[in-house]
């Protein structure tokens, strides 16, 4: 890879011996150019706009008051460039709160410079980078945090598998015992199911789920037909339940 189409990356570190030491470890791969080292910049979009990084390569050490304001400024920053941290802290918040934030991923610092390479160029790509052993940590917060501010999502992640089965065959239309012998389960349990499924999500009867379960993305919406050539008439942009629901809702 020539100079010109290796990945450009900028190092954020206020250490000299880590700034020198961060280089010359990205420096080892020839799929990755050193565009410029910072030290503590006081405004890190003046930096990405300047040097015009692919990557910018930012180093955390725990929750001081330089990385609070580094954090604070990755929303901004990274509309300009892709964010990848460097970080000691095996800390699931800080990691989770960087990712809220806009970084890419994060490194921690008992890998490897090919570990540092191939989550440099793996960032670049478009793709998330986490240490494996902190990823369910870091998802887990994320989705709680979503879940406190979105009440309704965290009605639905309630749901268990098979109540999201016994939703998605309520949308279809299919009365209890039909739900039953397509998920070879009794009558009465999939009669539990649902009551469970109304339960949790606050709703009275299973029309109101088949609206619900559209509205929040928990089924897709049917494919409407395209029009034949000389018709007028134009399908809802969202399909109405059927009457047959309408019917069945108090099955």
């Amino acid at each position: 890879m020539t100079h010109a189409t290796a990945v450009k990356v900028l190092i954020v570190e206020s250490q000299r011996l880590f700034r020198e030491a961060l280089a010359a470890l990205v420096g080892t791969s020839p799929a990755l150019t050193v565009v410029a080292v910072e030290d503590v910049p006081e405004d890190l979009v003046d930096i990405a706009g300047t040097h015009a990084p692919d990557v910018m390569l930012i180093s955390l050490h725990g929750w001081g008051e330089r990385e609070l304001a580094l954090l604070e400024k990755l929303a901004a920053v990274t509309e300009r460039t892709r964010v990848l941290l460097v970080t000691a802290a095996i800390d699931a918040r800080l990691q989770a709160r960087a990712i809220e934030l806009g970084a890419m991923g994060v490194v921690l610092t008992i890998h490897s410079a090919e570990t540092l390479v191939k989550a440099v160029l793996k960032v670049h790509a478009g793709e998330l980078w986490l240490d494996r052993a902190q990823a369910a940590d870091v998802v887990s917060r994320l989705t709680r945090k979503r879940s406190v501010d979105d009440p309704e999502a965290a009605k639905i992640s309630s749901l268990t598998p098979r109540e999201r089965q016994v939703v998605t065959l309520v949308t279809e239309g299919l009365k209890n015992a039909e739900i039953a012998g397509r998920l070879s389960i009794s009558e009465a349990t999939a009669r539990n199911h649902l009551t469970s499924v109304l339960d949790k999500l606050e709703l009275d009867n299973r029309f109101q789920l088949a609206v619900y379960a559209f509205r929040k993305g928990l089924v897709s919406y049917p494919q409407q037909p395209a029009l034949r050539s000389g018709t007028t008439k134009r399908p809802h942009a969202y399909p109405r339940p059927t009457a047959s629901l309408r019917r069945r809702s108090s099955s």
